[in-house]
């Protein structure tokens, strides 16, 4: 849903999927929820729908799935584009802290996050960075509504003990893949700094968009889907 601004923009010349990976937007909520079965499901929709050659956008953690599946089938893909995501590990927590996200304090807590209005308006006004939009209730409400989708809350938290899955610096030194890394100026989600960093090691052009923050696809559509259209051509 996210990418509604995008797609229409790129289907005047290609033709757009947009893919939830469990257990994010209205996905099936199907475990394991690891990066090996985020590639898994990405290739099985491809071969689904009988998609050849591809170029694959991944945002934020998504960048991550497309870069494994560059590592694992090269020659699948015409290119990959990382949109604010440095396809980067963070690492895991401790287990010791992973044991206390427990019944009842954990779906206590679950539920008072992903209801709270105050919450949400904070966190997309950071994702969208100064230029965010007038954030409405029905706005609001639809970034909301996908929590709330049965099974979720345990989903997430089967996550929690695998940290922010991705890959080292020496894994994105052997992507050979044409990639583009596209990033918005005022993400502090995943900050400039790390897109530069990861477009280096990758050799791959990094494209700026000014008025973007870490949801560049709602901030500045037309610069995305133009960097995705140079992609595409390469």
């Amino acid at each position: 849903d996210v990418w509604r601004r995008v797609a229409p923009m790129l289907a005047r010349t290609h033709r757009v999927y947009a893919l939830d990976l469990p257990p994010f937007g209205y996905s099936e909520r199907k475990g394991p929820y690891v990066l090996a079965t985020w590639i898994d499901e990405l290739e099985g929709f491809e071969r689904a729908l009988h998609i050849a050659r591809p170029t694959l956008v991944g945002h934020s953690l998504g960048a991550a799935v497309i870069v494994g599946e560059a590592l694992r089938r090269p020659h699948a893909l015409g290119s990959i584009v990382l949109l604010d995501g440095d396809a980067l590990g963070g690492g895991g927590i401790p287990s010791w802290i992973a044991s206390l996200v427990v019944d009842p304090y954990y779906t206590a807590v679950y539920r008072i996050i992903t209801s709270s209005d105050w919450i949400f308006r904070k966190g997309l006004k950071s994702a969208y960075g100064p230029y965010a939009p007038r954030l409405t209730d029905q706005e609001v409400e639809r970034w909301q509504r996908p929590f709330r989708v049965a099974g979720t809350a345990a989903a997430f938290k089967q996550m929690i003990p695998h940290g922010i899955q991705g890959w080292s610096l020496d894994d994105l030194a052997r992507v050979h893949v044409p990639t583009l890394v596209v990033w918005g100026a005022h993400d502090t989600i995943d900050t400039v700094s790390e897109g530069r960093a990861s477009a280096k090691t990758l050799g791959a052009p990094f494209v700026l968009l000014p008025r973007a923050g870490h949801l560049s696809m709602l901030s500045e559509p037309v610069g995305v889907a133009q960097a995705v259209e140079g992609a595409a051509a390469r």
